[in-house]
């Protein structure tokens, strides 16, 4: 064989012993994390739009949204269709109908729909030959649907997007794309892209977060929530905010207008209205009016007053020049459910409207159309809608991570099998079974259980706490191990014998032991035990001291357990994460939550590098009463490595995520369904249900019929 042949022939064989290898070695991806989301699974929201000239009954609301996705906080523009196609720079996602005289409805909002939340516009035609006041002139018309915000412009960053308008030919949002480098300081800022071009300029300061942006009508001025550069304190119901307002073309000439105070909207250039808990303790709708001869301040704004008490009044929405009425999201002693009511500033008299539409649906976050004509809001779509209403078993939510999947869960403190074809989850009161693919789903044990563990090592045994959550040391809460596979009936074994709220069990990995927290000596400190016998086969305390200790996780090589607790501010309610081994030595602080911080929940990685967890680290990034209710609306999941780097934000979203677990293999990033239906269960914020006897002074409240539309101007 001639040399160049030769050597032809070895390059060959060599390239492709390489492929075969290649071939035969699977890919290393990083792993998957399933945590829950408190109530997102119900969520199930469209945008939806009332005439506010007719009648508010069934057949005068329309869905504009399209009856998959989950839909919220919309924007009516008021440019034309014409104009905005002109700007969007990727014109092969549009496609627009050839309509003979076709009128349309426009709407810009957000959307969280393939595993991430973006802002999408739509633009529903329907002729103007068809009744634009039935129901199916906007069910089912022809629809323009396009993101505003691509991925070539993002870079395929992952990050929460909010509240969004336009303005000229910007968008003007919220996003949390931008880590600002300290704990607990929210990735909440305010952002203008540019349309035709994509170009994007920060508006809020570094160092600031801000909320809720709303764009004057003359396009100049924007007005947000902020703390300024006080940050964050960790309040879960209204934030104490500040309004602000600054150019809109650039984000200068900053100015505090108003002190205590979040969700501003315009009239005009020189008032706005807001929302604020009042003395009396009802949320209430002000009015900020701005001087026309001297410098803007909070000396020189105006402040008013405009709901009264008795009704809880927030969310305000305004339109261009409309001094008759805005559109506010209420809370009345009278129901348990969030309403939108028209108030009239006149007549200081409330207008309901959603009430006689759908009385036990919530709902949310109300905005005008510029010419005062109709008022959109976002709701649970439900059966009666024609939605696609089922629910997933596993959402998935786009990764930060390459080779990291992470999923949502329907179910609390879900966690894989070892072998990764079952999910265990808790829906209070309750355990739960499922294939992986949503078959065969079993109700395993009644009791009110939290915090679930399999053994590593005896197929179908899982282990898990009995008893109250969120109770005293004293309470009784016992650890229980619960055979699943029992064809007969479930078994159930009592490993703790004292009954002082014992909890959080996870089994070490040869199976032998299980450490758990305990509260048998006033203080909840952790302690290890048989897995088998229980306390009766043996006892050894883990810590000790006047503090909390829990939520532990054996590590996968059996040589640490990691814990959250309070020790280093006992009974503060602030969490951090913490190491120790088995053995009790080598206790070491994992992460600082930052003053007043709460880092939860942390389970090892199969390879043991790796710690997921839940945090309020990245801040709040919305004002909680735009949402439904979450305990902690800041919970965020993060990882960590085990000596402390390389600290990973995982999920952008302004709900409570949280206990987070590791699937012991890789899943791809593939919703699965399952038989389950919307239920639009979940509840308002907790802390607007105590309500006060309704004052006597409470404004009018009217039937709708016969309302005017008013000019703009008047």
């Amino acid at each position: 064989m001639k040399p160049q042949l030769l050597y032809t022939f070895f390059l060959l064989h060599f390239f492709l012993l390489c492929t075969r290898g290649l071939e035969n070695e699977a890919p290393s991806p990083g792993g998957t994390v399933v945590f829950t989301t408190l109530g997102r699974s119900d969520y199930a929201w469209d945008i939806f739009m009332l005439p506010i000239s007719d009648p508010p009954i069934p057949s005068n609301e329309h869905r504009i949204t399209d009856g998959v996705s989950v839909n919220f906080n919309g924007h009516f523009p008021s440019s034309s269709p014409s104009s905005i196609f002109s700007l969007l720079y990727n014109q092969s996602l549009i496609q627009v109908p050839n309509l003979q005289a076709p009128s349309v409805l426009q709407l810009i909002y957000v959307t969280e729909r393939n595993g991430m939340s973006n802002i999408y516009y739509d633009a529903n035609y329907y002729g103007e030959s068809r009744n634009t006041r039935s129901r199916s002139a906007l069910e089912t018309p022809v629809r323009v649907q396009t993101p505003l915000l691509g991925l070539e412009e993002s870079k395929n960053r992952v990050s929460m997007k909010d509240k969004p308008s336009l303005s000229g030919e910007s968008l003007i949002y919220v996003s949390t794309h931008e880590d600002p480098g300290e704990p607990r300081a929210s990735w909440a800022a305010v952002y203008s892209t540019h349309l035709g071009t994509g170009l994007t300029r920060r508006l809020t300061p570094h160092g600031i977060a801000d909320f809720s942006p709303a764009v004057s009508p003359s396009g100049v001025w924007t007005a947000v929530a902020s703390y300024g550069r006080e940050g964050w304190d960790g309040e879960v119901e209204e934030l104490s905010t500040d309004i602000y307002v600054f150019l809109t073309h650039d984000g200068t000439h900053r100015v505090k207008v108003v002190e205590h105070g979040g969700w501003p909207c315009w009239v005009d250039d020189s008032t706005l209205y807001f929302h604020r808990k009042s003395e009396d303790q009802w949320m209430s709708v002000y009015k900020a009016t701005f001087p026309e001869d001297k410098p803007v301040s909070t000396d020189s704004v105006t402040v008013q007053r405009v709901t009264p008490p008795g009704v809880h009044a927030f969310t305000p929405a305004t339109s261009p020049g409309n001094h008759n009425f805005i559109a506010v999201a209420t809370r009345r002693p009278s129901s348990s459910f969030r309403h939108i009511e028209l108030f009239d500033t006149v007549k200081n008299e409330f207008i309901e409207l959603t009430r006689h539409v759908s009385p036990a649906t919530h709902h949310f976050n109300p905005f005008i159309s510029p010419d005062s004509a109709r008022v959109g809001y976002h709701k649970c779509r439900g059966e009666s809608n024609g939605g696609k209403t089922s629910q997933l078993l596993l959402e998935n939510v786009k990764s930060p991570v390459p080779n990291l999947s992470l999923f949502r869960v329907d179910g609390s403190f879900p966690i894989f099998s070892p072998a990764g074809d079952r999910i265990a989850y808790v829906n209070f009161p309750g355990i739960y079974v499922v294939n992986r693919d949503g078959s065969n789903l079993r109700l395993v044990s009644p009791l009110n259980a939290f915090a679930i563990a399999w053994d590593p090592v005896r197929k179908g045994i899982v282990y898990s706490s009995a008893g109250p959550e969120f109770s005293s040391e004293s309470t009784e809460v016992d650890i229980v191990a619960i055979d699943l596979d029992n064809v007969d009936r479930s078994y159930y074994k009592r490993l703790t014998i004292d009954g002082k709220n014992n909890a959080f069990p996870s089994p070490s990995p040869d199976g032998k032991r299980i450490v758990f927290r305990s509260g048998r000596t006033s203080y909840k400190n952790l302690y290890i035990m048989d897995a088998i016998e229980g306390e009766t086969g043996g006892l050894q305390r883990l810590t000790d001291g006047p503090w909390t200790d829990t939520m532990c996780n054996w590590s996968p090589d059996g040589d640490w357990i990691a814990f959250a607790s309070d020790r280093h501010n006992p009974g503060s309610g602030s969490f951090e994460l913490y190491l120790i081994h088995p053995n009790g030595t080598g206790l070491r602080r994992l992460i600082s939550s930052g003053m007043s911080g709460r880092t939860n929940h942390p389970s090892f990685s199969p390879d043991g590098k790796l710690i997921v967890f839940t945090t309020d680290y990245g801040g709040i990034s919305a004002e909680p009463i735009s949402n439904p209710h979450h305990f902690g609306p800041y919970g965020e999941i993060y990882t960590i490595k085990v000596d402390g780097s390389d600290l990973k934000r995982l999920t952008h979203n302004s709900y409570e995520d949280g206990t987070p677990s590791w699937a012991p293999l890789y899943v791809n990033p593939v919703d699965v369904a399952w038989t389950k239906r919307t239920k639009c269960g979940f509840e308002d914020c907790h802390w607007l249900n105590k309500m006060q006897t309704v004052a006597p002074w409470l404004g009018t409240m009217v039937e709708p019929w016969g309302l005017t539309k008013p000019q703009c101007g008047a």
